[in-house]
């Protein structure tokens, strides 16, 4: 089936098969249509006084129309040596070749009665003829013959059947079975010649390109020396890679042209030693890599040779093929330099890093001793690389790294990991305090000041180390604890080092469990809201409260603010839960009298959301909260990170109507200049500062003095935190404060409870 069309090769390549078979039937399609035209012409003379003469115009009129639809159809096929044959095609010839069998066998039914039996024998042998001039022009396609073949069998039995010529009966049928059987047979040993004429035809020419291809590119050339190693009839190609005149080079020994004059080094050597030792033992060699010295300078060729053996079985010298590969061993060289070196810096990569770690703690295990790995983190350096441009922060990494290699000493190895992290590898480390030394320096080294393009920058240098194979004996421990030790270092504020313990490890569990059950916490509903009331400094009137997170997990219990909310800013979870926190207070607010304000505390994540004054317009219009009863609390880190954003945010919001608070002024990197781009409606006071005032201390005084006074030319009011008794409330209304917030006047407490608390100062009232 798979030979006649019918039915799918395996390949799938139905249309290729079928283009192989038919592309040369157009050159007997006018033969085939001439040979039916004389068979017709015989048959009409024949029944011309047996047959009706109307029936038989028409009969031969069908047989014309459909040999010239035939001849069309053949034609078409012309052009299949360039283009796949399409089904419609295929199944458009089998129905012209139907149509005309179906003509010729409508004949021996319908005109054989008509006659006599000798008429009957000779349309017979009309058809018989036809079906084997068929198989010998349509024997490529064996799909037609073999349909022409079984259909006219089919009307010729039939035909001598109603005679009852028994005997030609079985003549017939068994004609027409041979004819099918013959055409499919035929049929498959073409296809078989017509694909391996094909594939023959496909490797020679692609066997032409390739020799054409080498000739174009000049590749290759062939070498041969005699008995004595002494080059013998150079090759054109050869003498022009050597750049020498062939006559010049004939009876040169071969090892003395690649060698030249100048020295080599061992590993130059290493291919020239390999090549003389093949051609002393007369051993066939292939690929072989071979540094050659000319005049113009050095290149690297790749050669293969073979002995050569007379008919008595001597020697007789060597021949082979060489090509220059220089340019590709070049590539090569650049790869492998970029696959462990960072273009940047110019220093080793993570994976070079790597490698040098592991041989670092096979060295240890060998000799027992110590190795060290440290990552180095670089302090406010996002600052300069947002502010001034990646291009300058291009620049002051470079400045980095070079410092960085003239602190390090032998058998330490430093690279950059990416971004603005960098690592040493210590192979030694075996001297107490050799680590922290070297921590020290670099830190020292990195923190000085940078000039670059009339600017003057200044960046620190967070440092964490492990010891191998004491804080671990893998490459992928050591490095996870020297990260474990860096964040902690980055924890403490930068440009200082830390080593690795064990506790670190835990810690960093602690914090994954932490943050996944975190993630879940809103959805368990397990936060909740405090509320710690603030009163006026002189009727110790509520005047607000601020709403305070806090998380009582099903998993870890009551966790503290001091643990969670670090933990939830670092992985961005605060924007979620800060979301949560408005949306909520805002609701708990609504159910206050008019005068009580909510305060909500606003992380810097939160106010770089491009959404986040959408989100405040939200949470008051589901809650109906007047906007000027919320206010938004705001420390001055908000600005050390993207301060523009912050404040457009921040003007979004006061514009709604809310007031802004800023909040523990004097303890971070205090800055007037938003105080002045800002209109702040209070300033809070550190407790730290109030309890430095009630201690005696007169700096503290002096400062809350100074915010007091600087607040009120300002028209802003302050707030004072962490008052605990009553000598604290009075000296705070002394020393001018509007607002006090502290135990004294009422610790965090439930929804419920400060509902109840407001109900109490309105009765007392």
């Amino acid at each position: 089936m798979q030979v006649l069309g019918l039915k799918d090769t395996k390949g799938g390549d139905w249309s290729r098969l079928r283009s192989l078979q038919y592309a040369s039937l157009y050159k007997e399609a006018l033969a085939r249509a001439v040979a039916n035209a004389g068979a017709v012409l015989v048959a009409i003379s024949i029944f011309s006084t047996h047959v009706n003469g109307v029936v038989l115009f028409l009969w031969s009129l069908a047989q014309l129309s459909v040999m010239l639809i035939l001849v069309r159809i053949d034609r078409k096929f012309a052009s299949l040596d360039s283009r796949p044959m399409l089904r419609s095609e295929f199944y458009g010839h089998m129905l012209a070749i139907g149509a005309l069998a179906a003509l010729w066998g409508f004949a021996l039914l319908d005109f054989v009665p008509q006659g006599e039996l000798v008429d009957h024998f000779a349309l017979w042998a009309i058809v018989a003829m036809l079906v084997a001039g068929a198989s010998a022009t349509l024997n490529p396609a064996p799909a037609s013959p073999a349909l022409f073949a079984f259909m006219t069998g089919i009307a010729g039995t039939i035909s001598f059947l109603v005679a009852g010529d028994w005997y030609f009966v079985a003549v017939c049928a068994s004609f027409a079975c041979i004819a099918v059987g013959s055409a499919v047979s035929t049929g498959r040993v073409h296809l078989a010649a017509r694909i391996a004429e094909v594939g023959v035809a496909e490797k020679s020419e692609v066997v032409s390109l390739l020799l054409r291809e080498h000739e174009a590119n000049e590749a290759d050339w062939l070498w041969q020396i005699d008995i004595n190693r002494k080059v013998r009839s150079p090759s054109p190609r050869f003498a022009y890679a050597l750049g020498r005149d062939r006559a010049a080079i004939e009876g040169v020994p071969l090892l003395r042209l690649i060698a030249g004059e100048s020295p080599r080094e061992a590993a130059e050597e290493e291919g020239l030693r390999q090549l003389a030792e093949n051609l002393k033992r007369c051993e066939n060699f292939s690929d072989l890599l071979v540094q050659v010295q000319l005049p113009d300078g050095h290149r690297w060729w790749q050669l293969s040779g073979a002995p050569i053996i007379d008919e008595k079985g001597n020697f007789r010298g060597f021949r082979g093929v060489g090509s220059d590969v220089t340019a590709q061993r070049d590539r090569d060289e650049k790869i492998a330099y970029l696959a462990r070196y960072d273009t940047l810096s110019g220093l080793p990569n993570r994976l070079m890093l790597n490698e040098a770690l592991g041989d670092a703690l096979r060295y240890c295990e060998q000799w027992k001793t110590r190795c060290a790995f440290l990552m180095i983190d670089l302090d406010r350096f996002k600052s300069i690389n947002d502010s001034l441009g990646h291009q300058m922060g291009d620049r002051l990494l470079a400045k980095v790294s070079q410092r960085l290699a003239s602190v390090l000493g032998e058998g330490e190895m430093c690279g950059r990991l990416g971004g603005d992290e960098f690592a040493v590898v210590i192979r030694d480390a075996g001297k107490i305090g050799d680590v922290a030394r070297l921590c020290e320096a670099i830190i020292t080294s990195l923190s000085k000041p940078y000039n670059l393009d009339h600017h003057t920058l200044f960046i620190g240098a967070s440092v964490g180390s492990a010891v191998g194979p004491r804080d671990g004996s893998t490459v992928e421990t050591l490095m996870r604890n020297a990260d474990l030790a860096l964040y902690r270092a980055k924890d403490e504020g930068g440009n200082v080092h830390f080593s690795y313990v064990p506790s670190l490890h835990a810690e960093a569990e602690e914090r994954r469990v932490l943050e996944g059950s975190l993630r879940r916490a809103i959805a368990n509903n397990e936060l909740q809201l405090n509320f710690q009331p603030v009163v006026d400094a002189n009727s110790e009137d509520v005047v607000s409260f601020e709403a305070l997170l806090r998380w009582n997990s099903c998993e870890h219990g009551m966790v503290s603010p001091a643990k969670f909310i670090p933990l939830a800013e670092d992985t961005r979870l605060i924007v979620p839960i800060g979301n949560w926190v408005l949306h909520n207070a805002c609701r708990e607010a609504a159910k206050w009298p008019s005068q009580v304000k909510i305060a909500v505390n606003v992380s810097g994540e939160q106010l770089l959301e491009p959404d986040f004054a959408d989100e405040v317009v939200r949470a008051l219009a589901e809650s109906g909260l007047p906007p000027q009863r919320l206010e938004v609390e705001v420390t001055e880190s908000v600005f050390l990170r993207d301060g523009r954003t912050a404040r457009e945010t921040l003007e979004k919001i006061l514009a709604l109507g809310c007031t802004v608070a800023l909040d523990d002024f004097g303890t971070g990197y205090s800055s007037l200049g938003y105080l002045r781009s800002l209109r702040f409606s209070t300033i809070k006071v550190d407790r730290s500062f109030v309890l430095g005032a009630s201690e005696g201390s007169q700096e503290s005084v002096a400062i809350i003095n100074a915010v007091v006074a600087m607040a009120r030319s300002l028209n802003m009011t302050t707030t004072a935190e962490g008052v605990e008794d009553q000598e604290q409330a009075r000296m705070i209304r002394d020393l001018g404060c509007n607002k006090i917030q502290g135990y004294y006047f009422g610790r965090p407490m439930a929804a419920e409870d400060a509902r109840k608390l407001l109900r109490m100062k309105r009765e007392a009232a």
